[in-house]
């Protein structure tokens, strides 16, 4: 079914960070996974895909991950937290990314080998504090999706940056490579979102 700019919209408005959830609201496998393979359409620096996910559902690591969360408690009564990783070795996987795209007919074979060597050379070459901007911006275009397509399913979301990330990583023994961006809470609503305006569009454009 075609989604209509309408109901587009309708989303973007509808779609609040809620915090209070429904306990014990189990979202099928199934549901999870289309959510994110539709989520992962989005678009990515030279299509490098550096996001990774964690999806946490087990009651217990909940209540363990809730402690480096800053207390939070929709980390631990949301039916599951979709951690939201960044990898600083995403260029490795350019072959792959571009013989799918040859395989595909989406470019021809030299075309791909061209960006496979240029992926390599500009993102290997790139200092980690570079990769991380890149990478950091790239995983807020999909995780505004996996929020948006949430939203369409029925499911309420909240995005969570106030966590400890280095204790994220030690606990979920992440390698060296990857690094914990957002945490995302989704499940069912049991209290709606407090309301949130927004800056008048005039203070924030201008027209050259």
């Amino acid at each position: 079914m075609k989604t209509t700019l309408k109901t587009i919209e309708q989303l973007m408005h509808e779609r609040n960070s809620v915090r209070k959830y429904k306990e014990g609201v189990v979202i099928p496998h199934e549901k999870l996974h289309t959510l994110l393979q539709n989520a992962i359409s989005a678009p990515s620096s030279s299509n490098m895909q550096p996001w990774r996910f964690i999806v946490i559902e087990d009651q217990q690591v909940k209540k363990e991950l809730r402690e480096i969360a800053n207390n939070q408690e929709q980390v631990e009564t949301s039916s599951a937290i979709i951690a939201v990783l960044g990898d600083l070795e995403m260029y490795k996987k350019a072959e792959q990314i571009y013989d799918a795209n040859f395989e595909h007919g989406f470019m021809s074979r030299e075309i791909a080998d061209l960006m496979i060597k240029n992926s390599l050379a500009l993102y290997g070459g790139l200092p980690e504090e570079v990769l991380s901007r890149l990478i950091h911006f790239d995983t807020g275009l999909v995780s505004m999706q996996i929020m948006l397509l949430a939203k369409d399913m029925g499911y309420d979301t909240v995005p969570m940056g106030g966590f400890d990330k280095v204790k994220f990583a030690e606990k979920f023994n992440l390698p060296k490579n990857e690094i914990p961006i957002l945490l995302i809470a989704i499940g069912e609503a049991d209290a709606p979102a407090y309301g949130s305006s927004r800056l008048p569009l005039e203070q924030i454009i201008r027209y050259i």
